[in-house]
């Protein structure tokens, strides 16, 4: 049930297969049997993964298993060039590879590193030159070494920083929820308040094929183009009926949105969520740059020393 552990078995099963296959295989193979699972889990957890970045993810790892010895084509290749021992090749470029590795789990964790619902022209500003800060910082922090070398306390804080600028919303997340729950019974005109081009997060329930009782998050498109709130749930495959004080999902339409969302007939629909009104999560880059030029001052006074 740890989405994290189930990014770590994805990422060395890549590795470990790729040794053998080639890139597009191993891609192939690995996609084939974890995406899905990675998806649903996703899902289970409350985090909704785009299938795109899944893919994304088992490829990235399956590029790096070209230099992972005892295998590592790439590896063989440098090493005839250098004229060096392939194995120990190998290795060395293992450990600079390995560092990059944290990029394909901020795939996951936070897909406008993918241009993935980018609102703004601002917001892919800040992403790009925000993406582009921590994978620097993230190189100064496994080097140990940025103007001058690190200590132990500069390795950590500017981890914290690369982190913080991988994935800005995580501290904010921990302050106010992102998103802000309803009842259930709101959603009829929650539905017809959408805007256009707009999705629905709703908290679903209920019993799958093999008899296991799950709980999930599914996003769901709203096609404002109909008139009635009817028939925009029909668009995306609902049939809802009140039983009581909860609804229920009477049937669900073949080949729809409802459907390939995961969601089966008599499940439950138990909320709904709507972004909360927060303030944007790029502020966050203040401190941490600030942070980060307390760190560069505090190196450059040394490296000034030693000269």
């Amino acid at each position: 049930g740890n989405i994290l552990l189930m990014l770590g078995f994805t990422a060395v099963i890549s590795l470990i297969l790729g040794m053998g296959l080639p890139t597009t295989a191993n891609y192939i193979v690995v996609s084939t049997l974890m995406a899905p699972v990675i998806v649903t889990l996703g899902a289970q957890n409350g985090l909704i993964v785009p299938l795109i970045a899944v893919h994304l993810f088992v490829f990235y790892f399956g590029i790096l298993a070209d230099d992972t010895p005892p295998v590592g084509l790439a590896a063989f290749a440098a090493a005839a060039i250098a004229q060096s021992d392939p194995i120990k090749t190998g290795i060395q470029g293992f450990t600079y590879d390995i560092r990059t590795a944290v990029l394909p789990f901020m795939f996951i964790f936070n897909t406008q590193l993918l241009l993935i619902d980018i609102p703004s022209v601002w917001s892919l500003i800040f992403t790009v030159l925000g993406a582009t800060t921590a994978i620097l910082v993230f190189a100064a922090a496994t080097q140990g070494y940025w103007l001058v070398k690190s200590r132990w306390y500069e390795t950590i804080l500017l981890l914290g920083i690369a982190f913080i600028m991988f994935r800005p919303g995580f501290l904010l997340d921990r302050f106010i929820a992102p998103y802000e729950q309803l009842p259930a019974s709101s959603i009829y005109q929650e539905i017809m308040l959408a805007e256009n081009n707009s999705n629905i997060r709703l908290l679903v329930q209920g019993e799958n094929l093999e008899g296991n009782y799950i709980s999930k998050t599914v996003v769901l498109p709203v096609d404002t183009s109909q008139a009635k709130v009817e028939q925009r749930l029909q668009k995306m495959g609902l049939n809802l009926i009140k039983v009581g004080k909860k609804i229920q999902v009477d049937s669900v339409d073949y080949d729809s949105p409802a459907e390939k969302s995961g969601i089966d007939f008599d499940w439950e629909i138990t909320s709904f969520e709507k972004p909360s009104i927060r303030p944007s999560k790029y502020w966050v880059y203040i401190p941490a740059l600030l942070l980060l030029l307390a760190v560069g001052l505090g190196q450059k006074r040394r490296r000034d020393n030693i000269h």
